[in-house]
């Protein structure tokens, strides 16, 4: 099969047909053997019925129901494991996405040997208080990850079959897709200008606290791209530097004393000084940062990220 086109929603009932049909007719100008996969993310309108519909009238599209709402990464992460295409394109359905850039994207995956290509929604129809906070968004994770890409949140983006059962996505990670494939040694990443379109039907799910909740899953990812299999270089290293300060510091006090005792100079005693207690306190901190990174590295060997989410019902699979 050429490709595998992956479209979580919720409470899109409205886009649905006219989606399918626009996707359909690209896939059948450019002759791919194609399949669609909806998955419904627990929505709570008719958007399963409107799936099993479509899927009675066209052998091409499947369905995977969740019996509540997971978040776009687990709708995302059981798509892909269940993908057979040689690519696998990834798109929203609220028509924001626009089917005609499929091609494109196929291209760079199939002849330009892609491992994963994102889009860029350069010109975009959202208001402005979502504009200028992605912005801020895109431009501290390209600071932080280290991949330049415009634009990490855009649904619209293509992969290899082998990056996509590579790869888990849990938690909020979605945003972060491009990370989670260089983690895994897929280096080869693109980014192509894709049209952004207005809104038809309904209204937006996500509202600014996706922005909050965009930075903190940031911080995440950060972390467990450099620490999640070596949390005591971290904690370790944190935990001895404090120990060391907090050991010299009341060595230091304890220097003063003896100095000061030998030399029969009156001096108050060292639990009187606040230094050590402040001396203390980094030693009591700096262990407890080195039993932290030890106990990480135990569990980083046992535990795993995956979010456990419930199918409710599935169709043509």
């Amino acid at each position: 099969m050429d490709l595998s086109l992956i479209i979580p929603l919720y409470n899109e009932e409205e886009s649905l047909p006219e989606l399918l049909e626009w996707i359909e007719r690209i896939c059948i100008e450019n002759k791919y053997t194609f399949e669609v996969i909806l998955v419904d993310d627990g929505s709570t309108d008719s958007s399963w019925q409107v799936i099993e519909s479509l899927a009675e009238k066209k052998d091409f599209v499947k369905g995977i129901k969740f019996r509540r709402n997971y978040g776009k990464s687990a709708a995302l992460y059981s798509g892909f494991r269940e993908a057979k295409g040689e690519v696998v394109v990834t798109m929203d359905a609220d028509l924001q996405d626009n089917p005609d850039e499929i091609p494109g994207l196929y291209k760079m995956i199939t002849d330009e040997n892609y491992d994963l290509v994102s889009g860029w929604k350069k010109k975009r129809f959202d208001p402005i208080t979502k504009i200028i906070p992605s912005r801020l968004y895109n431009r501290t994770a390209r600071s932080v990850t280290g991949i330049k890409l415009h634009d990490f949140n855009c649904g619209l983006k293509a992969y290899k079959n082998l990056v996509v059962k590579s790869i888990e996505v849990y938690g909020e990670m979605h945003r972060y897709l491009p990370v989670l494939v260089k983690q895994a040694g897929f280096n080869r990443i693109g980014e192509k200008i894709v049209k952004h379109q207005k809104r038809k039907y309904g209204v937006t799910k996500y509202g600014l606290d996706r922005f909050i909740k965009g930075f903190l899953d940031l911080l995440t990812i950060s972390f467990i791209s450099r620490f999640a299999k070596r949390p005591m270089h971290l904690f370790g290293t944190l935990g001895t530097l404090m120990f060391i300060a907090g050991f010299l510091a009341a060595a230091w006090l304890g220097g003063v004393k003896i100095y000061y005792t030998i030399n029969n100079i009156p001096a108050k005693l060292v639990t009187q000084s606040p230094y050590f207690y402040l001396a203390l306190t980094a030693m009591i901190i700096g262990t407890q940062l080195f039993l932290a990174g030890f106990l990480g590295e135990l569990f980083s060997r046992t535990l795993t990220g995956r979010d456990v989410y419930q199918v409710e019902k599935r169709i043509n699979f």
